[in-house]
């Protein structure tokens, strides 16, 4: 590994900027501008590396405090755990509150959610998923006690958490439940409580509320009837940019959001049409293979770019699109009357209504898992013959060949539109 630094250019740099040493180690240097209104520089170390697709900055240290040489001796070992399999942030904000905790013998319930999304974000694929995590825990459980020792949280503290959205917001409530016994549970087995835990369900929570069955309204996602697919499909044609090539796609593929979001041109095999997803990009953690019409194909020719990682994605280089993205235009489009999932029930509802293609062919398009355990256990095929025939007659169904022929295609724009 070839060093670039020297402990004299550590010592000289005053241009502001990031300076590589090799081995994903980074010198920063920045301006800072203090109360007398003097201009000051201050030097630090950097590790980077990919997490989640995107580059990440670990600090390691401020320099002088930490010399060349221990940089590059601290890089080295965060480099060895990457190899491991460990991720160096989520090891250093665990490190970071497991030293708070044997500090002061106390961690707030605040420390214990940062810790417990810390230590199983590299298990959860979607970082969809892992925002909501926090976002849950921050927003409804912080206000109420957050600031609270984790050790001294009991029942009435739960209680005063979920009442007010119990039955309002009923899937979110129960949720964050859940959320809060993982963390309160994660606590304990830290020996940072003691006792039952609080937010438990049964034997306890069902007792003081109400059963979320009994009083969740069943909302769906608003879908636009299949009927109107045809002469939908023009209007989303008619929008340049990634975020209508992505809705494209989804009517297409009828796949999840997150599914497109995080495509990857490596999943595509060209030779066989086929998209190959990941399983631990997918709900059910299975390996998913989807048939790709040639209308789902035309509509990779307009994006195809083999420099980029993901399908469709972000304006920064080597991230992918915002999850808002395809909701957004359809806002754009004054469509706020669907949404994206809502065209998985729309090609649901075309395929029993109108075709002759069985029911378990559909499911499977969706992946959808199967109810019946017996069943599932048995099943060894994904019925991709029968689906392929299913893929394409509902590409033709949303562009007809007709209006295929005479389509216009949206002029180019910036990528990450």
């Amino acid at each position: 590994m070839a060093e670039k630094l020297s402990a004299l250019m550590v010592r000289t740099s005053k241009r502001p900027g990031k300076y590589p040493d090799g081995g994903n180690l980074y010198l920063q240097v920045a301006e800072s501008t203090r109360v007398s209104g003097e201009t000051a520089i201050t030097k630090s170390w950097l590790f980077r590396y990919s997490r989640f697709g995107k580059d990440t900055w670990l600090g390691l240290g401020p320099y002088p405090d930490v010399s060349l040489k221990e940089a590059r001796e601290l890089a080295l070992e965060e480099r060895r755990k990457k190899r491991a399999g460990i991720d160096p942030l989520s090891d250093k904000r665990a490190r970071l509150g497991v030293a708070r905790a044997e500090h002061d013998n106390m961690m707030t319930f605040a420390d214990c959610a940062i810790a417990y999304v810390d230590a199983h974000e590299p298990a959860w694929s979607n970082p969809k998923h892992v925002e909501q995590w926090r976002n849950t825990l921050k927003n409804i459980a912080g206000p109420v006690f957050g600031h609270m020792p984790v050790s001294e949280i009991e029942t009435p503290h739960v209680l005063r958490c979920l009442e007010p959205i119990w039955t309002t917001k009923t899937e979110t409530a129960s949720r964050v439940r859940g959320r809060i016994e993982s963390v309160l549970d994660w606590a304990t087995v830290r020996k940072l409580r003691q006792g039952d835990n609080p937010a438990r369900w049964k034997g306890h929570l069902n007792q003081l509320l109400p059963k979320p069955s009994m009083v969740a309204k069943i909302v769906h996602h608003a879908a636009l009837p299949y009927d109107d697919i045809a002469a939908f499909m023009p209007e989303v044609r008619k929008h340049p940019g990634n975020s209508a090539r992505a809705l494209e796609f989804a009517i297409l593929t009828a796949g999840r959001t997150s599914e497109i979001l995080f495509a990857e041109w490596q999943e595509i095999d060209s030779e066989s049409n086929i998209w190959i997803i990941p399983a631990e990009k997918m709900k059910a953690k299975r390996e998913h293979r989807v048939p790709l019409s040639q209308e789902a194909l035309d509509v990779l020719a307009l994006v195809k770019d083999q420099k980029q990682r993901y399908i469709f994605p972000g304006p920064k280089n080597g991230s992918y699109m915002s999850n808002n993205s395809m909701l957004a235009l359809l806002k754009r489009m004054k469509r706020t009357d669907i949404t994206v999932h809502g065209f998985r029930s729309t090609f649901r509802d075309w395929a029993a209504e109108t075709t002759h293609h069985p029911s378990d062919v559909a499911e499977m398009a969706l992946a959808h898992t199967l109810r019946d355990k017996t069943e599932a256990a048995y099943r060894r095929g994904d019925l991709f013959e029968k689906r392929k025939l299913l893929m394409n007659d509902w590409g033709s169904y949303c562009i007809p060949p007709s209006q295929a022929n005479v389509i216009s295609l949206p002029k180019r724009k910036e990528q990450g539109e």
